[in-house]
């Protein structure tokens, strides 16, 4: 199946970040999750941010999407403080797929599809051929077509994740992120999704995503956010960043990194306390 991503705004300039956060400081309740952070998200590539649980990840993701206000610092759009745009321009250029959505009850598929639409509609400009067009195309891209007249709490996990990633692209954006995609599916339909981000990417998406297992973020990333308590540790591509030393530093995780058998990443192999041939480690 061919794909190619829908777009309505031009990518930033060759090698230039069209999202970063700067001096970014965020919290709940009083307490900083995030302090003084500063990142720029690579354009045309896949990004995964990875850490220990607690470390900051999803609320670094969500304070990139305008869902959570810094307290200090600021979020970069296309060269805007993200804070002081729209919301209707911020839908238009940068979708954003949350952790485990729910849709309304009997919602079909092509409905929920549609609504990626919305930040497109206002009273001067109704729902046009056009729309349809987009949403036909953006249910092709994911494989889902004939899932249209089906009631999105019908499908299965891996199917629902198409449908929801089929709902981003209809905004018409080629900036995706995605909190946790593989939340709550099985490895073969975590597989399946993360092929389909892989497609996305290789027709000129750019895409940030958290990610917990560790081994499918190296083999779909070209470059890793690794952060602890808040900070980041790490950045840049899985084969200079994934090292022993940084999944002990980052996760407490003891570990022997390997050359992947099928790929041309590393490969993490946990060792625990039982099973293990101590004469075999690196």
């Amino acid at each position: 199946m061919s794909t190619e991503c829908i777009t309505e705004t031009e990518a930033g300039a060759q090698g230039l970040a069209r999202l970063a956060a700067k001096d970014v400081t965020v919290g709940y309740g009083g307490r900083n999750v995030i302090d003084g952070l500063d990142v720029a998200i690579p354009p045309g590539v896949i990004t995964t941010i990875i850490g220990p649980n607690g470390c900051g990840k999803s609320t670094l993701l969500r304070t990139l999407t305008r869902l959570l206000k810094p307290s200090r610092g600021t979020v970069v759009l296309d060269g805007e403080d993200i804070v002081k745009l729209r919301t209707r321009d911020v839908a238009k250029k940068l979708g954003l797929l949350p952790q485990a959505p729910v849709a309304p009850e009997g919602l079909t598929v092509s409905d929920l599809v549609a609504r990626g639409r919305h930040p497109h509609q206002s009273w001067l400009r109704q729902w046009s051929s056009d729309d349809a067009g987009v949403v036909e195309r953006a249910l092709a891209m994911t494989g889902v077509s004939d899932l249209a007249d089906r009631p999105v709490d019908s499908l299965s996990g891996g199917q629902r994740q198409r449908v929801w990633i089929s709902m981003t692209l209809a905004q018409g954006t080629d900036l995706l992120l995605l909190d946790e995609p593989t939340t709550y599916l099985d490895l073969a339909h975590a597989i399946d999704v993360l092929d389909l981000v892989d497609d996305l990417h290789e027709s000129g998406c750019t895409v940030v995503m958290v990610l917990h297992d560790l081994n499918l973020a190296t083999r779909y990333s070209d470059n890793l956010i690794v952060m602890r308590a808040g900070s980041i540790l790490a950045q840049g591509h899985p084969r200079d960043v994934i090292t022993a030393e940084l999944l002990d530093e980052a996760f407490g995780l003891r570990a022997a990194v390997v050359d992947d058998p099928v790929g041309d990443r590393p490969l993490i192999v946990p060792i625990g306390r039982t099973h293990v041939q101590l004469d075999q480690i690196p």
